[in-house]
């Protein structure tokens, strides 16, 4: 099937997404990123150095567990302040993997929940009552999907690598790192790139439901664009020098600001500074 001039084409080639770009949303991006990451942070909701400590951002909320003992959570507080100065990949995958489909509240508390009933990823793997690993992780949902998940990446590390490590891929470049994570069973793209971004420091564009539903309300992908493509063409059309910090006050601004979201009711957004979006002159869509 042919492609309409200039609508480009993503696709699928050999397991990896390839991209072909959308040439008209490609020069809106570019024309547009620079000014939108100035905007969002002019509007002043938003402090910079709040965008760079995202990942941390609700540690606090973690001493709502109650799952196990109050021992739990100050165990866990403790685990974390610890690995606050480098976090392990295998780590950072696995939070991520708990970080589907939930909150950052209730993915937080998983994490936490997993790592004090299994102090090592040895721990983990070796279990035989599977059914302790999923209550563990209940708290974020899809308990028994994201335990399987994680018991897959373990056992197929311990059979590649010999041991329970995912180091290696700090030498790696971007593209070999893809390809080794995306191997494992779960393991999609905004997972990868989460891992990439966060874990790795690499430069790469995560593409979750906030950042998602602004690129398609700003005219930098077509109205159907899923996921996936709108991952691969941010990632193709963003300079390598915004993407840590346009991600992270997207993200920011779209769980923010109550323009930029269609839900309502208990889940509105707390309102901006003046009630003002600063990405109303880009679309109609936000107004």
């Amino acid at each position: 099937m042919q492609n309409a001039p200039g609508q480009g084409l993503l696709f699928l080639a050999k397991g990896h997404l390839s991209l072909v770009s959308y040439s008209r949303y490609k020069s809106q991006c570019l024309d547009h990123c620079h000014t939108v990451r100035e905007k969002i942070q002019k509007v002043g909701m938003i402090p910079t150095e709040e965008a760079s400590a995202r990942i941390l951002e609700l540690l606090p909320a973690c001493t709502c567990l109650g799952m196990f003992s109050d021992d739990t959570t100050t165990t866990g507080i403790s685990f974390m302040e610890e690995e606050e100065e480098e976090e392990s990949v295998l780590d950072g995958l696995v939070k991520t993997v708990l970080s589907q489909n939930t909150t950052e509240v209730n993915s937080q508390r998983a994490f936490l929940n997993l790592k004090s009933a299994f102090p090592t990823w040895e721990n983990v793997s070796s279990y035989i009552f599977f059914f302790v690993i999923e209550l563990a992780i209940r708290c974020g949902g899809l308990a028994p999907t994201k335990a399987a998940c994680i018991r897959n990446i373990l056992s197929s590390l311990m059979e590649k690598k010999g041991r329970l490590c995912l180091e290696h891929l700090r030498d790696l470049s971007v593209a070999e790192i893809k390809a080794e994570l995306s191997h494992f069973k779960g393991i999609g793209p905004k997972t990868v790139a989460c891992v990439l971004m966060f874990n790795l420091q690499k430069d790469d564009f995560p593409v979750d439901t906030h950042v998602f539903e602004i690129a398609k309300a700003i005219g930098w992908v077509p109205p159907v664009a899923d996921r996936n493509k709108t991952y691969l063409h941010l990632n193709h059309c963003i300079p390598k020098e915004l993407k840590f910090d346009l991600n992270c006050l997207l993200y920011t601004h779209g769980k923010l600001c109550r323009k930029c979201t269609k839900k309502s009711g208990s889940q509105q957004r707390k309102e901006t500074l003046h009630d003002s979006c600063p990405l109303l002159n880009y679309c109609d869509k936000l107004s």
